[in-house]
């Protein structure tokens, strides 16, 4: 029982230290932030593209940088006694 509190805990400090972590991603003037939380901090656009162009790259951008953080995430709980992949 004592196992399944340590584990819970070691989710939320690892919840906790994600809340940290951003990915970035850039494509031809296209910038996009997410942070640990999978949420979008910054999205910077080229205003030298066409919208369509912006529009595409700003959604492979998000789907990058969401993929980084879960990338992250999955190598930190991989550290975890317990969670290993």
């Amino acid at each position: 029982m004592f196992d399944k509190f340590k584990q819970m805990k070691q989710l939320i400090d690892l919840q906790n230290q994600m809340k940290q972590e951003k990915a970035e991603v850039e494509r031809n003037g296209v910038k996009v932030v997410v942070n640990g939380k999978m949420e979008v901090e910054e999205v910077r656009l080229n205003q030298q593209m066409a919208p369509q162009d912006q529009e595409r790259i700003v959604k492979d951008c998000i789907n990058e940088a969401a993929k980084q953080v879960q990338m992250k995430m999955a190598s930190k709980m991989s550290n975890m006694p317990g969670f290993g992949l």
